[in-house]
């Protein structure tokens, strides 16, 4: 078959252990994963009484307009619905703009490490990928700024960062978005908005009249609790959602997958019961790095990036035997670190624990 040439240089996405896989290898009971950056409380419990008897009829197709979650969307973020794109997860919005706007006579510009679809849709559309590398866990947005010409098409920004954690301030984006050509589309994909405690940090969405090359893309995966069910969105001027929908699937989104987000939008009391949790038990992962001189990226998602006194892969590995799932720094770009997502006290007490006999014994 002729495929295309990059794909002989390309790998497909490695997904961290599942907890199945885990427990048959080193024979354990149970395992905590702290590895992909789902909420540990779960979903709002409405969503979970929905489910029990759900009201839908399974043979007929969803409304490919998505017309009820677009309305409360719209009405949630205060803006039109026709400056709103659903898609089945925030991946798939990435996958559309990058199809929409790169080909092989364009470039791209994103940090590095981030979350590594941007590089990989890019690549596959052929467009040449000009990768940034993070300054002392930032943005270096100067440095993308000298980086744009005549064929950039696309900008990619992934605040808070994955996987740094690392926020980028609202008045660093704001003057950025000021300089970038009107032409070039400004991606902020904000997955762990919810997660933002920082009070300086500005709501992006009320500066879209400002600037129309500008589209936010965020996801009920994370917070809110739904990483199984898909669904993504993005929000921008009606005249980039128009462009971009000419190009997304017509049913990219399952009808029940719509209805649980739906009734998990309307529960935002779960939404700030999880942020509060999450900031207090990220504030202990601050305390155990200190403690054991480690370091550690100030984050503003609901996941960390901490230092280990070893290889990456063998810190992962022996947590893995102690019964928690992290991801290694090896695979992310950022050696002799690991990503740890931030669980709940309980979990968090185990994982300290572990770590912390892992790194006795080294000693």
């Amino acid at each position: 078959m002729n495929w295309k040439p990059v794909l002989a240089t390309m790998k497909p996405y490695k997904p961290g252990r599942s907890i199945e896989d885990v427990q048959k290898e080193y024979n354990l009971g149970e395992i905590v994963k702290l590895a992909s950056n789902e909420n540990p409380y779960g979903c709002a419990p409405s969503v979970r009484r929905l489910l029990e008897s759900p009201q839908l009829e399974y043979e007929m197709y969803p409304d490919t307009s998505s017309p009820s979650l677009k309305t409360m969307l719209a009405k949630s973020l205060g803006v039109q619905e026709k400056c709103v794109i659903l898609g089945n997860g925030s991946d798939d919005l990435i996958t559309i703009i990058s199809r929409s706007l790169l080909n092989g006579d364009t470039n791209t510009i994103m940090p590095s490490p981030s979350f590594p679809q941007y590089a990989h849709n890019a690549r596959i559309e052929g467009a040449e990928v000009r990768e940034i590398p993070l300054v002392e866990g930032q943005h270096d947005l100067e440095r993308f700024l000298k980086e744009i010409d005549s064929a950039t098409a696309v900008i990619w920004l992934c605040n808070p960062n994955n996987p740094t954690g690392d926020l980028i301030p609202s008045y660093k984006i704001k003057k950025f978005l000021e300089t970038v050509p009107k032409h070039i589309l400004t991606v902020l994909d904000e997955a762990y908005f919810e997660y933002i405690t920082d009070d300086s940090y500005e709501n992006p969405v009320n500066w879209l009249s400002e600037y129309p090359n500008l589209i936010i893309l965020r996801t009920f995966s994370k917070a809110y609790g739904l990483a199984s069910f898909r669904i993504g969105y993005g929000i921008a001027s009606s005249e980039v959602i128009s462009e971009l929908n000419k190009v997304r699937n017509p049913f990219n989104t399952g009808s029940l997958s719509l209805l649980v987000a739906e009734t998990a939008l309307e529960d935002q009391s779960f939404i700030e019961k999880c942020r509060a949790e999450n900031h207090k038990q990220r504030l202990r992962f601050y305390e155990f790095a200190k403690e054991h001189s480690l370091k550690v990226n100030v984050s503003e998602a609901n996941f960390v990036l901490l230092e280990v006194p070893m290889d990456a892969d063998e810190a992962t590995d022996e947590l893995m035997q102690k019964g928690f799932i992290v991801r290694s720094g090896n695979l992310l770009g950022t050696p002799n670190r690991i990503r740890v997502t931030i669980g709940t006290e309980e979990q968090n007490n185990g994982f300290f624990t572990a770590l912390e006999s892992i790194i006795t014994n080294r000693g």
